[in-house]
């Protein structure tokens, strides 16, 4: 067998369907969830699952830190779309006067294409530039996320402006709410940045493929574009059908089902959903131009200067999030600058994708469901409590996994295990905050958590059992090296 053909026998092959299954349970399942926690760091939850899902079918026998930064890198660039306003957009498609106005609903879709087209190309570009297999400088993430960055301001000024509703003065193309839709009433116009976003993700592309020959990055990044724009409009379309048809819901042969939806968690789910299967079907067909590096273990940044970026990522990403700080939210709340630090500490240290994948994306998670079921609801549960259940035991079991593999690469190399192990504890963690979250319903009443249930152990089970190396099901998963 000559050697083209040995490497053509050696490209990961997993089936189709569960590449496309798992993959939708993980984008459905942390996307529903994402809606309880938040823009930035709750997307992350759905960038965690996905990326863990596909590196887990695509990159068998993980032995190369580059696994796990590519995994590191879609998490935090699941959280870059997080920055934008898309309530109103939502509204423009279901609010009650606007029912049966069909400009305004076509214009709203329009709207949620745009926005959830650039939200997941984000991930799907920077996924793919940590699975293509071309080596990115620190110093090159950074000035190119610097010049991101800039070109953000631009796209924001020539797209996103002029913002001035006192003077009846808006952007052009505005998916907010306007009076021309509604006039004579009193609107909150909101600020966009979409256009910034959409002038980033453009020059991030542009450079991978004319400096650094990257396809696979600039493939994934249309296949995320093509899952953000199909999956936001395709699950507003169900909110909206119900808003548009409440009779037919509540009294037809389906409303004793249908009437237990929470209709807004419906809808993200169902963004998640086809995101998740068309980035999985993106990179099955893809799977050709996965090269992973089996160059050693180097680390440029000093165990020092790791500690130091994690404490100033931390601080700000606590204040942003628990605070009230303006100063705060003007430095590090729009998530392309929070991504900044944790994008050049993945290339440049062996630490920092292992904190990043476990307590760097829980943290926040974590501390909103303690102050949302400690500090927020009318009967807390006893302080103690509340605190070892929802931030401190999570928080351990985060890091103690997270240190454990960290000092097995550092004195071999990746351990085959790492990949499947943070998946199982990442579905069932941020499946049981959730429901903690959502008040410990039963599942007959709440269709959202019957569906992420499903999707936890459709997940699992995936982890536990399937071999994909040699693409099969393997009840002795356990006795891998």
């Amino acid at each position: 067998m000559n050697h083209s053909n040995q490497n053509r026998s050696s490209l990961p092959n997993p089936p189709l369907w569960l590449v496309m299954i798992t993959s939708a349970m993980a984008g459905g399942m942390g996307w529903g969830i994402r809606g309880q926690y938040g823009h930035e760091t709750g997307a992350m939850i759905a960038g965690v699952l996905v990326s863990l899902i596909l590196v887990f079918l695509f990159c068998p026998n993980n032995n190369s830190i580059q696994v796990v930064r590519a995994a590191a890198l879609g998490t935090i660039a699941m959280g870059f779309g997080g920055s934008m306003t898309y309530g109103q957009t939502v509204g423009l498609t279901h609010d009650a006067p606007l029912i049966g106005n069909w400009s305004s609903l076509c214009w709203g879709m329009i709207g949620l294409s745009m926005k959830g087209g650039v939200w997941i190309g984000f991930f799907g570009f920077f996924f793919g530039l940590g699975l293509g297999g071309k080596r990115y400088r620190p110093v090159e993430i950074l000035l190119l996320c610097t010049s991101m960055l800039t070109v953000l301001v631009i796209g924001w000024l020539v797209f996103n402006t002029p913002h001035d509703p006192e003077n009846k003065k808006l952007p052009l193309l505005y998916f907010s709410d306007h009076w021309k839709w509604e006039p004579g009433v009193q609107l909150k116009h909101r600020p966009e940045i979409w256009g910034g976003l959409w002038s980033a993700l453009i020059l991030g592309v542009t450079y991978a493929v004319l400096a650094k020959k990257d396809i696979m990055a600039r493939n994934l990044a249309f296949w995320g574009i093509i899952g953000g724009a199909l999956g936001f409009p395709i699950g507003q379309t169900l909110q909206a059908t119900n808003a548009w048809n409440p009779e037919f819901f509540r009294q037809s042969f389906i409303g004793p089902f249908t009437q237990k939806f929470n209709w807004w968690n419906i809808m993200e789910t169902t963004f998640g959903t086809v995101m998740g299967a068309t980035v999985g079907l993106g990179l099955w067909l893809n799977r050709s131009r996965i090269r992973i590096s089996s160059q050693p273990n180097i680390s440029s940044l000093s165990r020092w200067a790791v500690f130091g970026l994690l404490c100033l990522h931390l601080c700000l990403l606590t204040l942003v999030d628990f605070g009230r700080f303006s100063w705060a939210d003007g430095i590090y709340d729009l998530g392309l600058m929070m991504g900044l630090i944790p994008l050049v500490a993945s290339v440049s240290s062996l630490w920092w994708p292992y904190l990043q994948l476990l307590p760097i994306t829980l943290l926040p998670i974590a501390g909103k469901t303690l102050r949302m079921l400690v500090y927020s609801v009318d009967k807390p549960i006893n302080l103690s409590v509340g605190w070892l259940a929802y931030f401190i035991l999570p928080m351990f079991y985060a890091i103690i996994l997270s240190v454990f593999f960290i000092r097995r690469a550092e004195s071999s190399k990746e351990h085959p295990s790492f990949i499947r192990i943070t998946l199982i504890f990442c579905t069932w963690i941020y499946f049981g905050l959730n429901y903690a979250f959502f008040g410990f319903p039963s599942l007959w009443n709440s269709p959202s958590s019957l569906l992420f249930l499903i999707s936890a152990v459709g997940l699992s089970l995936t982890g536990l059992f399937f071999d994909p190396a040699k693409c099969n099901w393997s009840y002795r998963f356990w006795r891998s090296p």
